[in-house]
């Protein structure tokens, strides 16, 4: 990963990382409805039993309609498509779907990119050609970068949130889908672990990292560590790291619904050999994950930010919402995971 200059830290989130604990140390207001099923759109790909599969279970634990599903056909399972290609299937999918679509879940691990741009950065704000004359470059901003919650991406932007579903394994997927769906039945004590660690080039947002301290109205724990790795830890609901590959991912428990990333380069390549794939979050018992997909340089705004995260998820936002608005800059990140998990929706203020 190549560092870049240091950017300066715009205003707004600079006061964020203060605001945070203050905001939350009062009642919480119930957030609106966020994100729901019938405003979801599933893209199966027709070519891959596993796709079908994992899509109809998709479907029916999150009661999508039916007139909600599109198929496509996408043979050999490619790892990149072109622009061209890319474009067409854009297309197919985008003259299925009726103006209530806010989001498009693709239900395969592969393709997911498009030349330098992740397969989600592309469909949601439009293919990059640019970015890929020099992927260290800055990205374009994301208009639903930290945009006030109720906010309906295609209502409001004219964009539609899109994330990835992978289905390497069936059985791993439906364990996916199901702790996203038992997110937020009921509110658990949990913790929020955000690692500055010994790879420096890595630890480009640890100035956005919360500070320390508790959460009474959600239960939550915010820690903070110098260390390169979380052992042994049961109760996570977000992990934050920058490492290349992160160790001990077999010892920790995950609550349903967590979020977890590392920022290093290629962590969205999800089946290549070069870097730790995001798919190993989801398959130590994460919900939801983002990896980029080429070399972006380590630019901050190409990665999650922990508060807009952690700020806009504990509001009620669902998975794949709170995501997008983490990341200023997404073209080349791809989103992973069951997007509609939102464990801390409908909740209210519980007892410490």
């Amino acid at each position: 990963m190549t560092p870049h200059p240091p950017t300066r830290l715009p205003t707004c989130l600079r006061r964020l990382s203060a605001m945070l604990l203050v905001l939350y140390s009062t009642p919480i207001a119930v957030a609106g409805p966020g994100l729901q099923p019938a405003q979801l759109a599933l893209v199966v790909n027709d070519a891959e039993p596993n796709s079908v599969a994992v899509g109809e279970y998709y479907r029916r634990r999150r009661a999508i309609p039916v007139a909600n599903v599109v198929h496509v056909r996408i043979p050999g399972k490619p790892h990149e498509l072109d622009a061209q290609r890319f474009a067409r299937l854009k297309e197919q999918i985008d003259a299925r779907l009726g103006p209530q679509i806010q989001a498009v879940l693709m239900v395969w691990t592969a393709p997911y990119r498009v030349e330098c741009n992740a397969i989600t950065g592309a469909y949601t704000l439009g293919f990059d050609a640019g970015q890929c004359a020099s992927t260290c470059a800055a990205g374009h901003a994301s208009p639903y970068f930290n945009a006030a919650a109720p906010a309906r991406p295609y209502g409001d932007f004219r964009m539609r949130l899109s994330m990835l579903l992978p289905t390497e394994s069936v059985a791993q997927a439906r364990d996916l889908i199901d702790r996203g769906v038992g997110a937020g039945f009921r509110l658990a004590p949990a913790s929020a672990y955000y690692l500055t660690t010994s790879e420096k080039a890595r630890n480009s947002r640890a100035a956005f990292f919360p500070p320390a301290g508790r959460i009474a109205a959600r239960r939550l724990a915010i820690r903070t560590l110098q260390a390169d790795a979380l052992e042994g830890a049961r109760d996570i609901i977000v992990y934050q790291t920058g490492m290349a590959e992160v160790p001990k991912l077999d010892t920790l428990g995950f609550l349903p619904g967590a979020l977890a990333d590392h920022l290093t380069s290629l962590g969205g390549d999800l089946l290549g050999a070069g870097q730790m794939s995001s798919l190993r979050w989801l398959e130590a018992g994460a919900t939801a994950s983002y990896g980029t997909v080429s070399e972006p340089c380590n630019h901050w705004q190409k990665f999650p930010n922990p508060n807009v995260l952690l700020k806009n998820y504990l509001q009620g936002d669902s998975a794949i919402e709170a995501y997008w608005k983490s990341v200023a800059w997404p073209a080349q990140g791809l989103f992973i995971g069951e997007p509609l998990a939102a464990p801390y929706r409908r909740q209210a203020p519980h007892p410490d």
